[in-house]
Formats: structure tokens, sequence, C-alpha cells
């Protein structure tokens, strides 16, 4: 690779031909404001104009994110010009944004904030704009909510929505001072084709883009005498829920957590991850099944939320390879109110079933109509980590310090692979453990699949399963790298038995719901996190190890694939394609 020599702020740097002045200023550790780039290196060129620096030789100041250094450039980064343009720049943003400062959900966590202050602005020497919130707050989708009023411009969402996600649902409209970010024709997210993600809302450096609070709907549940209200937790909140408390990211705070949610006032404390070994045991029948049967392979997975809707909206024609499992949120859920009812003897109206997410995608799946296998709808509410742990502070507790605490039976008992369900490739690894078992009748020489971890964005493997030989997997995350699986399948050149495809780059250890910031640094840590859960379990790291998972077939189910099991695990998908008469996408 070739490099130049520069000068930055009197310090000699020699950096590749072609990088910007911020990736050579940040080499060196200066730092540069910004508000449209964030930490992957995607962004909006020039969008913000936050990091004006001066260069040598140029009659204005330059957007030190776009602008490419070249051999023997001197740049200033800390000139009066540089920082009064900087102030400037912030103040403007600052009189054009509502001073809701206490009461939003970014206050302490908001990167214009964090800006004001580095700039060292002092006040806001222009007339606030007074901002109607009739019609510029978006509440259409039961996941998302956009408040453009808030929004500055700096098109990360675009960005992210486009380039990382191929959905390509938000889009600058209009021209000059009323340039805005709207859904396609300026439509309410619930009429486009937004799958829910929150990717958006992960790289909002404001709060223009949140999820949709549900914190005092479950505060009402907790406090109805007549309620009985159950909770699960899907295992990405377990490694990033400290985040919320100042803990190092990748902290592992299972106990902690389930004293919480004890002190907090929920009935039981039960684990997603338990749901996680049932879907595991469902999934790998039915692939199984499939093999044997000549069903449509390859055979994708189900478990994400975001991923399903994204296929019903863009590969309709694909529906038939996604397994028809429930994810585990859904099966639990609709065994909450019959199993669970029936072995505690409550009346499943009486219980309220909440689920704690990292996906805001999970509370579009919660209010689909045929999620409804128990009777009642199988998830009454879903909460973010962000708002758990919101209501964490807001009950005074010291996270920290609480001492930890075990899971509740029947459905809080699970297995190694039940917890990596919240890393890409987690599935799969899980999956592939039990049915090599199954199939052979011994398990994998070892049960560390290590080519199906990590953060690239297709991974393939090829594994020896008896006398189905080589049975040929591939693992994608984010739907840009789902697409690349995806036109595969179309173009008959797929040769997999089994995909397994998440929605959010990283896996669900970074879906929309989880602590900002998310990065790659810390999607690393989160599921380093859950493999360390996982190889702890000294026993029992394999789904069909779960003895309460046992139980539950041997009392309720009767077996993988069954009636029961058909009626209440399984599901069926949507066609939102654009062939679609006057379809309604949510």
């Amino acid at each position: 690779m070739s490099t130049v020599k520069l000068t930055i702020d009197n310090k000699q740097v020699e950096a590749p031909a072609g990088s910007t002045i911020l990736e050579a200023a940040r080499s060196i550790g200066i730092k540069i404001p910004t508000l449209c780039a964030w930490t992957e290196g995607n962004h909006t060129p020039g969008a913000c104009r936050v990091c004006m620096t001066e260069v040598e030789g140029q009659r204005s100041l330059v957007a030190a994110c776009v602008f490419p250094v070249t051999e023997g450039m001197v740049i200033h980064t800390n000139t009066e010009k540089v920082r009064q343009a900087r102030k400037m720049v912030v103040e403007l943003l600052l009189a054009n944004h509502p001073q809701e400062c206490n009461f939003c959900v970014r206050n302490g966590n908001c990167e214009l904030q964090k800006v004001a202050e580095f700039v060292g602005l002092k006040e806001v020497r222009f007339e606030y704009t007074k901002f109607p919130k009739e019609g510029m707050i978006d509440r259409s989708s039961p996941a998302i909510v956009r408040d453009s009023r808030k929004c500055i411009g700096c098109h990360r969402c675009v960005t992210v929505c486009e380039q990382v996600q191929t959905v390509s649902v938000l889009t600058p409209a209009h021209r000059g001072s009323d340039v805005k970010v709207v859904p396609a024709f300026d439509l309410p997210l619930i009429e486009s084709d937004c799958v829910a993600c929150g990717q958006c809302i992960l790289v909002c450096p404001v709060g223009a883009i949140y999820e949709k609070d549900d914190v005092d709907l479950v505060w009402k549940a907790l406090q109805d005498p007549t309620k009985h209200v159950i909770v699960q937790e899907a295992p990405a909140i377990r490694a990033a829920l400290g985040e919320e408390f100042g803990m190092p990211p990748g902290s592992l705070v299972t106990g902690k957590m389930i004293a919480a949610l004890r002190r907090l006032g929920f009935d039981k404390v039960f684990d997603t991850n338990f749901a996680a070994d049932l879907t595991i045991i469902e999934e790998g029948n039915e692939l199984l099944k499939r093999v044997k049967e000549g069903g449509t392979l390859p055979m994708i997975t189900s478990c994400s939320p975001g991923w399903v809707k994204f296929c019903e909206h863009f590969y309709p024609d694909l529906l038939g390879n996604i397994s028809t499992c429930k994810s585990p949120q859904q099966m639990f859920g609709a065994l909450a109110k019959t199993y669970y009812a029936e072995t505690a003897d409550i009346d499943p109206k009486d219980i309220v079933s909440v689920s704690i997410m990292p996906c805001t995608a999970k509370k579009f799946e919660a209010q689909r109509p045929e999620m409804n296998g128990s009777g009642f709808r199988d998830i009454d509410y879903v909460l973010t980590t962000r708002e758990l742990g919101r209501m964490i502070k807001e009950a005074g507790l010291d996270f920290e310090t609480l001492a930890d605490e075990d899971y509740d039976a029947p459905m809080g008992e699970y297995t190694g692979a039940g917890t990596i369900f919240g890393a890409t490739g987690g599935v799969m690894e899980a999956a592939l453990r039990t049915v090599y078992a199954v199939v052979t009748g011994e398990n994998l020489p070892s049960l560390d699949i290590t080519p199906v971890r990590g953060l690239e964005g297709v991974k393939e493997a090829t594994v020896e399963v008896g006398p189905l030989g080589k049975v040929k997997v591939a693992v994608a995350h984010g739907l840009g790298n789902a697409r690349k699986l995806l036109d595969k399948i179309r173009e008959g050149k797929a040769d997999y038995a089994f995909i397994e495809i998440m929605c959010c780059p990283g896996g669900c250890i970074s879906g929309g719901g989880e602590p900002i910031p998310t990065n790659d640094e810390i999607r690393i840590l989160r599921s380093g996190a859950l493999y360390k859960d996982d190889a702890s379990v000294q026993k029992n790291r394999q789904s069909h190890e779960n003895e309460s998972v046992k139980k539950l077939y041997e009392k309720f189910l009767k077996e993988p694939l069954g009636h029961q099991s058909h009626k209440l695990l399984h599901t069926k998908y949507t066609n939102r394609g654009t062939d679609v008469p006057h379809r309604k996408n949510g």
C-alpha cells in the first residue's frame, strides 16, 4: 500500500494514500469532532460539517471526513478559525433542535451534547425554532418512533439502511432548509418496507429515532394484583445490560439481571434460552425431515424477525425455504399461556408475558396476528435492553451490588447451546451439535464449531454427519450479507443444506435495542461473553440435553413436529412483496 507524508498540528504523519484527514488525525491520537461519521467508517460524506479543519493552500476550511491527504500537506485542527467555525455549526444545529434534553431518551448519551461540550459552546445566540409536535413524530410502527424535529441531517440512518441493511427505506426529501429524512413518499413508517431492525437507532447521534417505549405499560401490569407477570430474557441481554450501568462491554451479568427483575416485581423470572434449546429440537428435526423427504432446501433459520420480514418484502419467492419454527421468544410465549399456565394452575387470561429483547423487531413480531397459538396474544409486551436499564434505574436499584440469583423452574434451565444464540453463527453451531448427535448417536468430536464464529459477513462450514455425509452450511449477519446468499439460492448456485441469517450485524448482541454505542469492538466483547457462558457449562452444552425440555416433551408436547408442537411452536409467513395488490406492509 502506498503512503504519503504530511503534517498535522506540527506532527509528522505517514498515512495511506487516499485516506482522509480524519483518519490520519485519529492515527496519531488527534480527535476531530464528527456527527455524520461513526466507528465503522460509514458516513454520509461531509453532511454535518462539524469536522472542519484548515489546510495550508486551501482558500476555505475543509471537511476532514472526506478530504483526502496528499504528499506534503500541512493541516491545522485547532486554530481560532477552526474553533469558531465548529462552534458556529453546532450553535446553528442547537438553535434548530428541540430544547427537550432533560426528558429526551438520549439525554446523557447524546453525541450532539458531547460535541457541544467538545467545541466549548457555552451559549446559543440565535432564536430557538418552535416545533409543533403534530405531524412531526411518527408513532405508526409498533417498534420504532421517528421524531423529525430532532433530526440534525447527518444522514447516518440513511447510510445504514441503504448500505449496510440494503433496505433503503429512509431517504432525504425536499431541498435546502426544508430537507428532511423520511420513508419513501413521506409515508408513515408502518406503510414502508421497514423491517424494524433498529440499526438506524444505534447510529443516530441524537434522539431522532428510538424504540417505542412500553415501560409504563409493564409497570402498570406489575402493579396490578390480579395479574401474574412473568418475564423472559434473550441471551444477548446478559452480555450487554451491564453497559447501561457503566460496566465494561462483555460483562456477563446473568445473576444480577435475574435479581433486578425480581426486585422490579416480576412473579417468575424465566429464560429465553430454554426456548432456544426447544427451537433447536424442533428446527433440527425439521431439517432432518426435509433432507430425508426431499423438502425445500436450503432451510433457513427463522429466529430473527427482522430477517423474516425482510424476506417477506424482498424475497417472497423464498419463504418456503424458511423454517416454520417460531422464534424462541414466540415459542416461549405460546408455552407460557399453555404449559406453564397448566403446570402452575393459573388461568392464562391472568398471565402477562413480558420479554426482554436486544431487538426492536421483536416488538413487531409480538403483535403479528398469527402469534396467538395459546388462544391469547402470546407475548404481551417486549422491552429492549435499554428499556430494562431505565426500569432498573427508576426503581433505584444499585445494579452492580446485587447478589446473583437463579432462574425459576420450569422454563429457566438452559444449555450452552441456548446461550450462544445471541451471537452470529450461534444458532448454526447449536443446531449442528444436536443434529450430529441425533443422526450419529454420538457427540461432535469438538462442540466448538469455530468456522461459523466471528464477524466475517458470510461464513461457510462443512460437517461430516454420519450417514448424511458432508453437510454444507452457511451463516450471514446483516441484511446486505444475507442478500448475497439469497441471490445465490435464486440463481440455483447455493449447495447448502442449512443457512443461518441474522438481521443485525454481529447477530442479536448488536440488535436495535442494545446499549449505545455498538461497534465491532463491542460486538466482539459481547459475543465473547456468550461463548464464555457456553464454555462454563461443564455439562449440557447441547440443546437436546436440557432436562426441562425433555420433561416438556414427555408431559406436554409428546414429540418434535407433532400435533401439539405444530399448533404452538410453528407458524406461517406473509408475502409482502411489491407484486401483491394493495399490500399492507405492517
